[in-house]
């Protein structure tokens, strides 16, 4: 099913966790429309990186949330929420810069994991009401300090 012109269901609910611990990722009606709207912003994101989106997480069910370390709050429970790389525009650090100095409205955007060596990603979320909250989240001994504005 397509959420959107460029984004799938299956891109938003692939986990490698619900599958190797055998686990339910499947949204149900309400969550599909969420997603919806999120896939709508991400194409947003997409249109101003000019590049193709490559997502790395979506929606979590609450168990698979629980399985990965997720807040016991977070909004990818609600299909609110992806994580994200963009390669062919740059850095995580690049891509929510770009962001944060868009009109794109996002509750939330966090550049995550950035000192790892895999290089991190970057985590947005939508809301009715949004923040424009910005973090960076760097990883010590597995778990995530939090800093205000993009590092």
């Amino acid at each position: 099913m397509q959420l959107s012109p460029n984004f799938s269901l299956a891109e938003f609910i692939t986990s490698e966790t619900a599958a190797r611990l055998g686990l339910s990722n499947e949204p149900d009606a309400e969550i599909i429309e969420t997603l919806k709207a999120t896939a709508a912003r991400l194409e947003e994101v997409r249109s101003l990186l000019g590049c193709p989106i490559i997502i790395l997480s979506g929606f979590r069910s609450v168990k698979v949330n629980s399985a990965v370390g997720g807040s016991s709050n977070s909004q990818h429970c609600l299909g609110e929420a992806v994580d994200f790389i963009a390669p062919q525009f740059g850095t995580p650090q690049e891509v929510c810069r770009a962001i944060l100095d868009s009109t794109i409205e996002f509750d939330q955007l966090i550049a995550e994991g950035i000192d790892n060596a895999n290089g991190g990603w970057c985590h947005i979320a939508f809301s009715d009401n949004p923040r424009r909250s910005v973090l960076t989240a760097h990883f010590h001994n597995g778990k995530a300090v939090y800093s205000q504005g993009v590092a």
